[in-house]
């Protein structure tokens, strides 16, 4: 198939598209019997935090390229304009789910377990009053009545805020419209008084007070809405003599941005909804009309109730055994996490480790080791009260080198990055705030150690944020080596942040945008050329989102060539697998689960000379093309066999997985009369039984659990004892039949029989474990008999 023929938009599905069927699969696990009520609630939440945020950055970006009067079309073959209307007529269906199970399935679940939001007529009247109290001396002296009439403008609505639409009359005919803003800083669940988890909407409750707000006043009717505005505002970053002062432009921009979707009560009369979306300068495809609550992200906080028996297991992320607790820190061993790390290196996999006593120590133990010269990171996110920043400003001041990349414009986060340059300038910091047409992504730290022979670098590679919060909720990686090579590629990574250019010569790392499209292109070619001398060709892939056309059209060709590729990918796609001649040796995996599956990994098997990696890229073109980012080789065994386990106990999950087939669409994966396999649960006991083993790697591998053939070391045909494989020549049960023998030279297979097995491969028919654990795979019987007489024997 051609260049031309591989670029027909049949091919490709659409990018807003594939993140709306995500969405829908957030909102599946909020209306899954099968979770435990508070965790229904609480994806229910997640799915009005993810579709606000899709509004304001995605449609915002579509309706941006409309005005503009953009008609270029997409891969998938669509304009702006078409875009919008399918994403606006499929997000619909979507909300209309969400109110519906809201209120005829979860609410009354809720409340016959004892937690309910009530209504203000299902309250006594002793606690109508209480509350009523409760307005009058809390809540009314916050609120601010903005009328509609010729002598006041239409008020200014702003983003996200949750509003009420009052029309009322002075006793005339004329109706006046009032909007109420629901204030932010006042809780919206509001506790009855007396009656422990029993809640009543603020909105509500200055809903039924109202005479007190507007006294006097004949209220025609009340009714809820929700203005989303566009979040895609950006200024000229080549013109702008200051980013900073260009970030803070864009902020007070996006108040005022563009209306992009309206939510009102379903029976919002049609003179309050005629008067917003005159005024909003809105279409009807853009107005959603909600039954129940507007909007669900408040709810977060009912999930916080201390009731266990209504949502899992809460889970502590654990120490790292190679590192052990925190409380064994002190002055005279806390610097000991350099030796482990130079001795081998360790993989953190948040929130199973704890990122305070991995990611967080390394840092600690930087700023305060005096043989510590310099430290450096790249912030992309972080926590508001950051112990990460809060360990760079520790190094400065203990007279460290300390330079810090911030990355201002990160999406959402802009306000708390720009908080963050202004305290470590401050402290004398050098901070970098992003280079000019590109985002700083990266997930990187480097710690250079004078030691006794000589200075010694330290690195970290992560595929998360620098974010204690978000490593409690987020599935993230984190390599921390001694590696001298990725050192010296991290030292290159850090200057180019400070200084004038990147290089684009590197040892280890793959960087964007300089290197990662070439090798990353370089290596599903290699698989291709592999599948055409027919050995064993294999992508396995975990990202995000897989967006890039070109990615694509690689993934297509090794397809055709027969390698098989497993791509598990958590939102957006534009891949469509199973496609006859095209795409029918590709799956397409989605994880939705507890935590949110960030970590990017990636394995291409390479012929029997496997290649490993983690990093902070997905496969979109932003990430290849237009953002700083740093992806590393695991080379370690051992580290290899955790990331194996991870993928390959993905592939076997039957409770969280989803499956795309070739329209776009996802069909759930259930266990059936099988055993079920949740890859979460699975990685919670591996690190639990690391734990409780107390060293070794961060999580023990279940080899029984999961096996199959993703090879973690390149493979070592044994020499002894050899003959033609022609006299060896046997089928799959000869071999078993002969591994158990009463005597002869095959008892070998007998004695050591845990030790050895035959794996799923086309080119390999033995596979031995050794005594480190390992695994050596061989041809021939000779081969794997060798290698268990010289282990064992």
């Amino acid at each position: 198939m051609n260049d031309r023929e591989l670029s027909d938009p049949k091919y490709y599905l659409n990018r807003e598209l594939s993140e709306l069927a995500f969405q829908e699969r957030v909102l599946e696990e909020g209306m899954d019997g099968r979770n435990l009520p508070l965790e229904r609630l609480r994806f229910l939440a997640f799915f009005t935090k993810n579709t606000d945020e899709f509004f304001m950055k995605r449609v915002g970006g579509l309706k941006q390229q409309i005005d503009a009067g953009i008609s270029e079309t997409t891969p998938d073959g669509r304009t702006p304009k078409q875009q919008w209307v399918e994403v606006l007529d499929t997000a619909r269906p979507l909300f209309r789910q969400q109110s519906e199970y809201w209120q005829s399935v979860l609410k009354p679940t809720l409340a016959e377990e004892g937690i309910e939001i009530c209504t203000p007529d299902e309250l006594t009247v002793g606690a109508q009053e209480q509350l009523r109290t409760y307005f009058e001396e809390s809540i009314l002296p916050t609120l601010t009545p903005l009328a509609f009439d010729p002598a006041h403008p239409f008020p200014f609505i702003s983003n996200l805020s949750l509003s009420l639409a009052v029309l009322s009359s002075n006793g005339g005919n004329e109706t006046t419209f009032t909007r109420i803003k629901i204030p932010p800083n006042q809780p919206r669940l509001i506790d009855v008084p007396t009656e422990a988890d029993r809640y009543l909407l603020i909105e509500d409750l200055i809903e039924c007070n109202l005479d007190l707000l507007l006294p006097d006043l004949d209220i025609r009717d009340v009714s809820k809405f929700k203005v989303t505005r566009n979040a895609e505002v950006r200024r000229n970053e080549e013109v702008a003599e200051d980013l900073t002062e260009m970030v803070e432009d864009v902020l007070e921009q996006r108040r005022f941005a563009t209306v992009v979707r309206l939510e009102v009560d379903a029976d919002m009369p049609a003179e309050s909804l005629s008067i917003l979306k005159t005024q909003l300068g809105l279409a009807d495809r853009e107005i959603f009309h909600r039954t129940g609550p507007i909007d669900f992200e408040d709810f977060f906080k009912l999930i916080e109730i201390d009731r266990p028996d209504l949502k899992p297991s809460s889970w502590t992320p654990k120490p790292h055994p190679r590192l052990g607790s925190l409380a064994s820190d002190s002055s005279d061993n806390m610097t000991e996490i350099f030796d482990k790390v130079k001795k081998e290196d360790i993989l953190a996999h948040h929130p199973y480790h704890s990122f305070e006593g991995t990611v967080q120590r390394f840092l600690h133990a930087a700023a305060n080791d005096p043989d510590v010269l310099a430290v450096k990171a790249a912030i992309y996110r972080t926590a508001s009260d950051s112990k990460v920043i809060e360990s760079l400003i520790n190094a400065a001041e203990n007279g460290k080198q300390v330079a810090v990349m911030v990355e201002l414009k990160a999406r959402f986060d802009e306000k708390n990055n720009l908080e963050w340059v202004r305290q470590l300038e401050q402290e004398g910091i050098h901070v970098a705030y992003g280079t000019v047409g590109l985002k700083t992504h990266t997930k990187t730290a480097l710690v250079v150690r004078q030691e006794d022979d000589g200075v010694q670098l330290y690195s970290h590679i992560g595929t998360g944020n620098y974010h204690s919060g978000t490593a409690k909720g987020y599935s993230d990686l984190g390599l921390l080596t001694a590696d001298r090579d990725i050192g010296f590629d991290l030292t290159k990574v850090f200057n180019f942040f400070t200084g004038p250019t990147l290089d684009n010569r590197f040892r280890k790392l793959l960087i964007a945008p300089v290197t990662m499209r070439e090798r990353f292109t370089e290596m599903i070619r290699r698989e291709i050329d592999h599948a055409h001398a027919d050995r064993k060709a294999r992508i396995v892939v975990k990202i995000n989102g897989l967006e890039d056309l070109e990615m694509v059209k690689e993934l297509y060709r090794a397809s055709i060539a027969g390698v098989e590729i497993d791509l598990i990918v958590r939102d957006i796609c534009r891949l469509r697998p199973g496609i006859d001649g095209l795409s029918e040796n590709i799956t397409v995996h989605s994880i939705v689960g507890r935590f949110l599956e960030h970590a990017r990994i990636f394995h291409f098997e390479n012929g029997g000379t496997p290649e490993w990696y983690i990093g902070s890229a997905d496969w979109m073109t932003r990430n290849l093309d237009y953002r700083v980012e740093a992806v590393t080789p695991v080379e370690n065994t051992e580290l290899r066999r955790q990331l194996r386990f991870i993928l390959e106990a993905s592939l076997k999950d039957n409770r969280r997985r989803w499956i795309m087939q070739s329209d776009g669409s996802y069909e759930r994966v259930f266990p059936d009369d099988g055993p079920v396999r949740d890859i979460q649960e699975i990685l919670m006991k591996a690190t639990e039984a690391a734990l409780d083993r107390g060293h070794g790697p961060g999580m023990v591998v279940d080899t029984d659990l999961i096996d199959s053939t993703l090879l973690i070391e390149d493979v070592a045909e044994d020499k002894t004892n050899t003959v033609s494989e022609e006299s060896d020549e046997v089928t799959a049960d000869d071999d078993r039949e002969q591994a158990h023998p009463n005597g002869g030279d095959e008892s070998v297979f007998d004695t050591h029989s845990d030790h050895w097995y035959q794996p799923d491969s086309e080119t390999y028919d033995w596979a031995v474990r050794t005594t480190a654990g390992e695994r050596r795979y061989y041809k021939t019987r000779d081969g794997a008999r060798g290698r268990l007489q010289a282990e064992y024997e």
